[in-house]
């Protein structure tokens, strides 16, 4: 069956673009991601008040992120072949119960249970409403990547502003506010899992299952499609990582580097985060007009020589430096999925839960042996050290190319 025919199968309510709901699900997970931004946004108050070395500081990252590579991908592929809507509020009570034990957390061992916990809810989130997501964007597939990713990334740059607004008047204590946002997430989620669960119910061995199950336009080998989603699992990996060095460690180098206070090293650091957010939303809308392979090669190399020079720049540069490092890099994770699925059709569940578990667990593993390097070799060493790894784009020029597939539109 061709792509057009695979079209024509599905009804127009599930090709037509549902914004209401692209939005919805993009604000449970800004919720989703602010709540696991408030993990590292802790670090530095952690470290003062439970005397924590900064492996005790990567063993925490590695907790939350690592929980939530291994789950993911269990729950992606449960949701291609058994859909349970209900999971979507499920997922969030996680959320809550690790945000309560969070904001009381006395000792290491139970700052490791509540971000377990909080790893468990995003393992849920990101593959069962991935999945809702893809349903919701009809033909435009970038646009609705970029719509429901641009969320989770201004979850994630709120951290550093967190640090510096919030908790360094409140301590480890004002985490129990964001308790009443993961109620709202709730009861959005119990909302999008109606919707969701009447899409099924619908005709699901018809409308649904075909609508995230288009024909791959990439027209490659089976052995070829592993060669490239091995690629794309490197590129991630380059981009995850060098996203942790600068998330858990960049604040500890400005203060240790300029001088700066917490809260102003925290301001630097939102403007990492913040270009982030402007970078997804160009890379998912220009996913729908241009190659995506071209994109993801200058997300990912386009980053390098920002990122190479930001070690040695002042201050003054540092933030420029790393406004663009930001704005470049994050346009390429959309990109990701999109291509990823062009891939793997009618796999987006696993699609999914691969690449934001990958993205989770190389974050987790990164920070850990960051941390242990800061440690030993000082946190200067592993700002140099990682600046070089956006140069792993040269990669892409090994994935099929999709311009026949582009153009053909």
């Amino acid at each position: 069956m061709s792509s057009r025919q695979a079209s024509l199968s599905v009804s127009p309510s599930v090709m037509k673009t549902i914004y209401p709901l692209l939005f919805a699900i993009s604000f449970v997970h800004l919720i989703n991601d602010t709540i696991q931004s408030v993990v590292p946004a802790l670090f530095p108050i952690l470290k003062d008040s439970l005397s924590l070395s900064f492996a005790q500081i990567g063993l925490i990252s590695l907790m939350i992120n690592l929980t939530a590579a291994l789950l993911q991908p269990v729950v992606g592929i449960l949701s291609d072949s058994h859909p349970k809507p209900m999971l979507l509020p499920i997922g969030m009570l996680f959320t809550l119960g690790g945000v309560a034990a969070l904001a009381y957390a006395s000792e290491f061992w139970i700052v490791m249970i509540a971000v377990m916990f909080i790893g468990v809810g995003s393992a849920v989130f990101h593959p069962a409403s991935a999945r809702v997501s893809y349903l919701a964007s009809g033909e435009r597939k970038g646009t609705g990547q970029s719509i429901f990713q641009f969320g989770g990334n201004i979850g994630q740059s709120l951290a550093p502003v967190m640090t510096a607004l919030l908790f360094v008047h409140t301590g480890q204590r004002g985490v129990i506010w964001f308790a009443l946002a993961v109620m709202i997430g709730i009861v959005i989620q119990f909302n999008v899992a109606k919707w969701y669960g009447g899409q099924l119910a619908l005709e699901p061995s018809r409308n649904v299952r075909q609508a995230v199950k288009a024909v791959s336009e990439l027209q490659v080998s089976t052995g070829k499609v592993i060669f490239a989603i091995t690629i794309l699992m490197i590129l991630v990996f380059s981009k995850n990582v060098y996203i942790a060095a600068i998330s858990s460690y960049y604040s500890f180098y400005a203060i240790a580097h300029f001088g700066l206070s917490v809260s102003g090293a925290q301001i630097v650091l939102f403007v990492f985060l913040a270009a982030n957010v402007i970078g997804l939303l160009l890379g998912g809308m220009l996913a729908d007009r241009f190659s995506r392979r071209s994109l993801i090669w200058f997300s990912i190399l386009g980053t390098a020589p920002f990122a190479l020079l930001l070690p040695y720049a002042n201050l003054t540069f540092s933030i420029i430096l790393i406004f663009f490092a930001g704005l470049i890099l994050a346009s390429a994770f959309s990109v990701i999925l999109v291509y990823a699925n062009e891939l793997l059709p009618g796999r987006v569940g696993l699609v999914s839960g691969v690449f934001f578990g990958m993205a989770f667990g190389l974050a987790g593993i990164g920070s850990a042996v960051l941390g242990n390097l800061a440690d030993e070799m000082g946190i200067e060493f592993v700002i140099r050290c990682t600046s070089y790894l956006p140069l792993l784009g040269m990669l892409t020029i090994l994935l099929p190319s999709d311009r026949k597939s582009r153009s053909s539109k």
